[in-house]
């Protein structure tokens, strides 16, 4: 259901929050969710309710070796909409196997709604993303061992 009412209000997929209280945040659809804030990748920890899913990982991992500096913890929904409205809310994205990762365009809760700055001005993400890339389609050597030959 609210899907449904997200749809019908224009928007194409939901930030999921925890099921207790509603004042963390979990995921994106059906994919792990990061926020960009003030050039820190934020992204809910595994604590039980959080898919360990393998391109989150991935995208930790190839953060952290670009120097980019992740936080794995506790994400507020509070937190994101003090980000919003003070501008250091940079870029979100839900990340899973098949969108790899797909940027958030705005977020909304209540009578707010975020804009996010244009997918283009969007370093960190963007970053992150042509490495994965890059890497799944043997344009560069894989470091990490990720690549397995299939016959």
């Amino acid at each position: 259901y609210p899907a449904k009412l997200g749809q019908e209000q224009g928007y194409h997929q939901l930030i999921w929050t925890d099921g207790l209280t509603h004042t963390h945040i979990e995921e994106s659809g059906t994919m792990n969710v990061f926020f960009n804030i003030d050039g820190v990748l934020v992204t809910p920890d595994l604590d039980g309710t959080i898919l360990h899913g393998i391109t989150r990982d991935s995208i930790i991992r190839i953060a952290r070796d670009n120097g980019i500096a992740v936080e794995e913890r506790r994400v507020g929904v509070e937190e994101i909409l003090e980000a919003g409205r003070s501008g250091k809310l940079l870029s979100a994205f839900g990340a899973g196997t098949a969108a790899t990762i797909a940027h958030i365009q705005s977020i909304a809760c209540g009578d707010e709604v975020f804009e996010l700055p244009d997918v283009s001005k969007r370093e960190t993400a963007n970053t992150i993303g042509k490495v994965l890339s890059d890497i799944r389609l043997g344009r560069v050597a894989d470091p990490y061992g990720w690549m397995v030959p299939v016959a």
